[in-house]
């Protein structure tokens, strides 16, 4: 246990020499909440990737891999489809249309194109973001408290508190720097934890034969990619469910402000190469942790702590010190990038915009940095009550995120005939879709289809539709008519 705290110390100590690194630039708005748009490619490409994952990687898709088997890749080619469309069609315009008009967050990016007096397109954006990144913090919380608990016997509720406290300090000192400096450290430790561990697993079984001949025996199905559902509907259904994942990174937020962040747009290629080969491995080394976890410790009573009890169980105490710092890492990751999204909604977006504050720009810098405090100390209270599956939760969230956004951002740059309507439609239908879908008998009625899927679909479609009507009565005027 001596040893594992003196790794998990020394990792402080790198996080908080960052923070305090970049804590320099954290004085105005742009610089708090987007590094002043000076990001290169390789800290942009780790950032982004550490973020889109999160504790969910570490231990929702590895407890998937764990339950039902090889099916949980089609999770990985639905993550490298969506992480490449976003590199490929969106990055660069986004990019571009952030530094043409001084964009910090996303509702921004959207008004840059309406005229919207009442700036209606900023309030239901800073809902959404609100609502969701409420419920996505309390989850990575969750998952705080579990890696912890599982590594140290630490009591879950005090997990929740500590890991809380580092996070919420470090994001307050640097801001969006230290951030996007910290993912790509924690980025790194992910990549070689999730490469580390697969490999020591299969191997102590003698190689990949032995763990699929150890999963046949324990079920057929764990090694059937098509398997059908547990109530016994046909396969498609689940695999369509589990590409979609990928879908949320055309739009969700905390990934959209990390191109707007870049340098330049040149250097999004290279961030973009990077990223995409990342997130293949990462997906596949989670799965792979997952299946050989599943012959290795048969019988855990949640899957979705066998990342943290392979690194305990194979491995010295200096290396299990290590491998609880990548999933901690997967998790910090991704609550720092929220708390920060969270906090330019309220700031940028409704105290400078919505309300109009004329505060200045070191003020407004400093109402941030209590915002994300505020938001931390709230989702660590919802954390305390502890949700049971950290992989749904967090889907939830994301899901919700994706489906607001994914489509109007990408009808933005591709549909010209976008009005203001529309995309207010597009943002409250795919959001409501999502949710309802969840929440209402129509998932179980469709056999668990996940809730993206609608939920993009509406989106899509209210985008276009009311955009035709709208844009014919002459109701919705907009800044600039070509698409960017």
């Amino acid at each position: 246990m001596l040893v594992i705290s003196l790794v998990f110390c020394c990792y402080l100590v790198i996080l908080f020499s960052l923070a305090f690194w970049t804590r320099k630039g954290t004085q105005s708005l742009s610089g708090y909440f987007l590094a002043d748009k000076k990001l290169p490619p390789w800290v942009v490409a780790f950032s982004t990737n550490a973020t889109g994952e999160s504790g969910w990687l570490l231990l929702g898709l590895t407890g998937m891999g764990y339950a039902v088997g090889v099916q949980a890749f089609w999770v990985v080619a639905g993550e490298v489809i969506g992480i490449s469309l976003v590199w490929l069609l969106l990055a660069r315009k986004i990019k571009h249309l952030g530094d043409e008009s001084d964009a910090i967050t996303v509702p921004d990016l959207l008004s840059a194109k309406f005229v919207d007096p009442q700036n209606l397109i900023r309030k239901v954006s800073v809902l959404v973001i609100l609502v969701m990144v409420g419920t996505y913090v309390s989850a990575q919380m969750v998952a705080t408290g579990k890696a912890f608990s599982t590594f140290t016997g630490m009591d879950y509720s005090l997990a929740v508190v500590f890991g809380a406290t580092i996070i919420i300090a470090y994001t307050l000192i640097g801001g969006f720097k230290a951030v996007a400096f910290t993912d790509l450290v924690q980025g790194i430790l992910m990549l070689g934890g999730l490469i580390l561990v697969p490999a020591v697993a299969i191997t102590s079984l003698g190689g990949v034969e032995e763990m699929l001949g150890g999963l046949l025996d324990i079920d057929a199905h764990l090694l059937d990619p098509f398997r059908p559902s547990e109530a016994g509907h046909s396969g498609w259904i689940p695999i369509l469910s589990f590409l979609a994942i990928g879908l949320p990174f055309l739009g969700v937020p905390q990934l959209t402000v990390r191109f707007m962040s870049a340098v330049n747009e040149s250097s999004l290629r290279t961030a973009g190469t990077i990223s995409i080969i990342v997130t293949f491995l990462f997906g596949i080394g989670a799965v792979l942790t997952g299946m050989a976890g599943r012959v290795l410790v048969p019988g855990l009573e949640d899957a979705e702590t066998v990342f943290p009890v392979l690194a305990t169980e194979l491995f010295p105490d200096a290396i299990t010190g290590l491998l609880m710092v990548v999933v901690l890492a997967a998790i910090m990751s991704t609550v720092d990038s929220l708390l920060l999204l969270a906090s330019s909604a309220v700031v940028r977006d409704f105290l400078q915009n919505i309300r109009g504050s004329v505060r200045s720009d070191s003020d407004l810098a400093r109402y941030g940095k209590i915002t994300t405090l505020v938001i931390g100390a709230l989702a660590v209270v919802f954390a305390l009550m502890e949700s049971p599956l950290i992989f749904w939760f967090i889907l939830f969230a994301w899901s919700g995120l994706g489906a607001a956004f994914g489509p109007v951002i990408v009808c933005l740059f591709y549909y010209p005939k976008l009005t203001l309507y529309g995309a207010l439609a597009s943002i409250s239908g795919g959001f409501l879709t999502s949710v309802i879908w969840v929440v209402s008998p129509l998932k179980s009625a469709s056999n668990d289809l996940y809730e993206m899927i609608p939920g993009f679909i509406v989106g899509l479609l209210l985008a276009v539709v009311v955009s035709q009507f709208t844009q014919s009565t002459n109701v919705s005027p907009t800044k600039i008519d070509k698409p960017f």
